[in-house]
């Protein structure tokens, strides 16, 4: 965690492949908070099929491939759901597109943060953004 860390109380990773090491993110710092961001399958599923990626994701090059590795996305936090009961929080893109603010302050409530008006205005920052969602960030949700 140490590359992630620059000397602040907290720091955000948001690699896709987490959910596989939540066992061992839970033993080596338990006092992480956890969300599992969750997207209507197909949406997500064809979301990584027409990205390119540019290592680690060589399941997005099938269908096939997404489809099994979704399945067992699910297979395993349903596992992480009974081994490590309230230690996950779920999160439904489509109910934060349906309610951004209050999808919003149930994740700062989780995570043990006050609400701030940024946190809903994220399209207003100067910040690079270096994810493959970049262009998306620069706007407001949409459906």
């Amino acid at each position: 965690s140490r590359a992630y860390r620059t000397g602040r109380a907290r720091f955000i990773d948001k690699m896709p492949n987490n959910f596989r090491h939540i066992g061992l993110i839970h033993l080596m710092l338990p006092n992480a908070t956890i969300i599992d961001a969750r997207r209507e399958p197909m949406a997500c599923c064809f979301g990584n099929f027409k990205q390119l990626f540019a290592q680690g994701q060589e399941f997005t090059y099938s269908i096939e491939d997404i489809a099994r590795y979704y399945r067992t996305y699910l297979e395993l936090m349903r596992h992480w759901d009974t081994v490590l009961p309230g230690r996950v929080l779920r999160v439904h893109h489509e109910d934060v597109v349906d309610d951004l603010e209050g999808s919003v302050r149930r994740i700062l409530e989780f995570c043990g943060l006050e609400f701030e008006s940024a946190c809903v205005e994220f399209h207003k920052t100067s910040r690079s953004i270096r994810t493959a969602s970049s262009e998306q960030v620069r706007q407001p949700i949409y459906r």
